[in-house]
């Protein structure tokens, strides 16, 4: 079930009233429509995919409770090791089989073996990699006794399917997420205004921005040999505000259906293109999986605490271990080495925490020297980005290659209509407010009632107004 589609807009006015005429109930059955509502906007896409949350959720529980009853430290690691395997081993096998299979032919045919292996039509289950991740950080915090295991199984049934963030994150914490399921909540009106707030903001990325960026991205990327470095250029551009308005507007509509419930989940993205270097622009850019990996792979390799060597590999293994959750494909692993390779120069010279607050706080204009900085960790993404888009890893280096040609300079051969008007418009409010958890939650707040309600109805009328052919959120993929 899609954010923007009709079946969404009638599914949560429906489970929203519900859930607040339950609030006088037993906190359990609260709780336990919430589970059956999530399983329902899961099971609208693919029913038979239920099953391996459901599995999940069961695996990763009992680990729990068998975790809470053992003080033995070899088998509180046969726990762990337990529940690591078999979540990784169903993420692996739907995610990855065809690749290494691949692979492995055709390592084979290298020296000159020829393999006669059939590649499995396998359906890659939506937000796999989302609910994967969050089901471990659970047994692992646990395991590390930083979180006492739950005995609520429909509490903890509902912290893994919660359905404004099954699909596509952010991906929440246990300690943040798991324990709001334990109390009464409380309608809020003004934490629900709030809430449908950053839902309008988010629509407004998704089906304004990327969803117009993605028509021309689309066409330039699919059919790059017949343009030049100048307009391929402006592809890359379109992809790049295309997956933020995409990424970060699902997290935004997630974020704030979750208030509308009486739930606070965390910030994923803090205006990431904004940054004034590429260190800073990972502390902003999908927040919830950078610091996963961060606390549970980074930090116990050794994090940045050892020599030269070690803060190298680490860097590259947690860079090239994110590109590689992100999909099947060299593409990938290349991105997310090209992004070590922009970290590196600032982590080995002690710079990679120096733009740590809002860049120009309190000020309408950065500095030409932070404007500067802000334009090349902005190429740098760019140019990043033609990876993750790219069919493959030689599509990418012919369309780099391209870019980078004296054909740079000429006259692009597509017309862009609005769109870089419209882009223009989102990244000045998105300044504006970037000081805030989301660009417009306070944009207005002091303006008299007329003004601000019409600054709302404008968001809503630009959303049909200039509504781009429908996408799919490119995070399902993932």
């Amino acid at each position: 079930m899609l954010f923007n589609s009709i079946d969404f807009a009638i599914f949560l006015p429906i489970v929203f009233a519900l859930y607040w005429l339950l609030k006088n109930f037993n906190l359990k059955i609260q709780n336990l429509l919430i589970v059956a509502a999530s399983y329902l906007f899961y099971g609208w896409w693919d029913w038979r995919f239920l099953s391996l949350i459901l599995f999940s959720t069961i695996i990763d529980y009992t680990v729990g409770v068998y975790l809470s009853k053992t003080s033995h430290a070899g088998k509180r690691k046969a726990l762990l090791w337990t529940s690591i395997l078999i979540n990784l081993g169903f993420l692996g096998f739907f995610k990855y089989y065809n690749f290494f299979l691949d692979n492995f032919i055709s390592a084979f045919s290298l020296f000159g073996a020829k393999l006669e292996v059939s590649s499995l039509q396998v359906i890659l289950p939506v937000g796999i990699s989302f609910y994967t991740f969050q089901t471990l950080s659970y047994t692992i915090d646990v395991y590390r006794k930083t979180l006492k295991p739950t005995k609520d199984f429909i509490a903890f049934a509902a912290f893994v399917s919660f359905f404004p963030q099954l699909v596509a994150g952010p991906i929440e914490r246990a300690s943040n997420l798991l324990p709001q399921f334990y109390k009464k909540r409380e309608f809020n009106y003004n934490k629900a205004v709030d809430g449908f707030r950053q839902i309008l903001w988010g629509l407004f990325k998704k089906i304004v921005i990327a969803d117009n960026c993605a028509e021309y991205a689309n066409v330039i990327f699919n059919n790059s040999d017949d343009y030049s470095g100048s307009t391929l250029f402006l592809g890359a551009l379109f992809f790049t505000f295309q997956i933020y308005g995409d990424f970060s507007g699902y997290s935004d509509i997630a974020i704030g259906t979750s208030r509308l419930f009486g739930f606070n989940l965390q910030q994923n993205f803090a205006f990431p293109y904004f940054s004034r270097d590429i260190a800073e622009f990972w502390r902003r850019w999908h927040i919830s999986l950078s610091t996963w990996f961060r606390d549970y792979l980074y930090i116990p390799l050794g994090g940045s605490r050892g020599g030269t060597s070690m803060k190298i590999r680490n860097t590259f293994i947690i860079f090239i271990v994110s590109g590689f959750w992100h999909g099947a494909n060299w593409t990938f692993i290349v991105w997310g080495a090209l992004n070590a390779v922009y970290f590196l120069p600032l982590l080995l010279s002690n710079k990679n925490r120096q733009n740590i607050g809002v860049v120009a706080q309190g000020n309408y204009l950065p500095t030409i020297k932070e404007f500067l900085k802000m334009s090349l960790t902005f190429f740098l993404s760019v140019i990043a980005w033609v990876f993750f888009r790219a069919e493959n890893v030689s599509h990418a280096l012919s369309y780099l290659s391209e870019i980078f040609s004296l054909s740079l300079f000429t006259k692009m051969e597509v017309r862009t209509g609005n769109t870089l008007l419209l882009i223009l418009v989102f990244v000045i409010i998105e300044w504006i407010g970037r000081e805030s958890q989301y660009a417009i939650e306070n944009i207005g707040i002091k303006w008299k009632r007329p003004l601000r309600l019409a600054f709302y109805y404008a968001l809503i009328v630009a959303i049909f107004w200039f509504a781009g052919k429908e996408q799919q959120f490119i995070y399902f993929q993932f």
